[in-house]
């Protein structure tokens, strides 16, 4: 008989979970899925069911990597919200199940994980894609995505100056009393991003809140709100004049607005490049168009559930 499965909560994801442990896993998964190889990676774009009374969706997001013994899911709500809305954007859950016998071992608070592994991905492509010697990260958001990107590049990278912009003065100064490095809160999306090397745009926004105008020559820009094919966060010009990358190029040609509605081409996934069978163009101006995929939560999932197994033994019921 199978023991029940451990219920594992967001203090102890967040108790659990390292940037420095999650990223070289991030960086392995990422060039798992994009050998295509059924073997390593099964993984279907995701399906969404609309919640069209509360203007949201269910996202179902599974994977199974045979090879290392992981079958995964994660069941995630997000919605597009009124200004001032208290209601959160995004709710998630991730469950790890037994592949042989098909038993749930964990369900896991799915929140920090998708900060967290979403930011790692969106530094691993600034790690590839970013110019080297870049001094100035601008942020576009100040919610919780914005705060895990914040965390994971000033960690990974030496910048002098850090920008921050939201579209209310509250938001933007929360933002800055919540993180205990410098950042200077920005009047509009413009001042923020002039002269950014890296920019990361973390947004709820369905209409374009970055401009290729604004984005100077050989900057990197990550890519994480805008995740239905309808919505935008970045303009035609920009993605028409960057090279583009994404996490999953299926993912992207079918759910990202920025991507389907500019008729951008995706250059290369990153696992593509992490595999050396495409290029990083640190030289050009490039976006990476950041979807989220299901190998991500299942890594992320394997590892906490691991940690927290040999921590407290065998799971308990709840």
């Amino acid at each position: 008989m199978a023991e029940p499965p451990a219920v594992i909560w967001r203090h102890d994801v967040q108790r659990l979970l390292r940037y420095r442990e999650l990223v070289p896993r991030l960086e392995e998964a990422l060039g798992k899925f994009s050998t295509r190889d059924s073997a390593e990676v099964i993984q279907p774009v995701r399906t969404t069911l609309p919640l069209q009374k509360h203007h949201g969706f269910l996202g179902s997001m599974p994977t199974y990597m045979e090879n290392d013994g992981v079958l995964c899911t994660k069941l995630v709500c997000f919605y597009q919200r009124e200004a001032g809305s208290t209601l959160p954007a995004t709710q998630a859950t991730v469950i790890l199940l037994d592949p042989e016998c098909g038993n749930v071992k964990a369900v896991i608070d799915g929140e920090e994980v998708t900060g967290m592994r979403t930011a790692a991905v969106s530094a691993i492509s600034a790690k590839l894609l970013m110019s080297p010697g870049a001094q100035v990260l601008a942020i576009l958001g100040t919610g919780k995505q914005a705060l895990s990107h914040y965390h994971i590049f000033t960690e990974m990278f030496p910048f002098k100056e850090v920008r921050v912009w939201s579209r209310t003065s509250e938001g933007a100064e929360r933002f800055c009393r919540s993180v205990a490095g410098p950042v200077t809160a920005c009047a509009s999306a413009e001042e923020a991003v002039r002269g950014a090397d890296a920019i990361v745009t973390a947004t709820s926004s369905t209409e374009p809140v970055l401009f290729g105008r604004w984005v100077k020559a050989g900057a990197h820009v990550a890519a994480v709100g805008a995740c239905r094919p309808n919505w935008r966060e970045l303009d035609d010009a920009l993605m028409k004049e960057a090279v583009v990358y994404s996490d999953s190029r299926d993912g992207a040609m079918e759910e990202s607005g920025d991507v389907v509605l500019s008729g951008a081409q995706v250059f290369a996934e990153l696992g593509e490049v992490l595999n050396g069978t495409k290029p990083a163009h640190r030289e050009k101006t490039t976006v990476f168009k950041s979807l989220g995929m299901g190998v991500e939560d299942a890594v992320s999932a394997k590892l906490i559930f691991d940690k927290w197994k040999a921590q407290t033994g065998p799971p308990r019921g709840v």
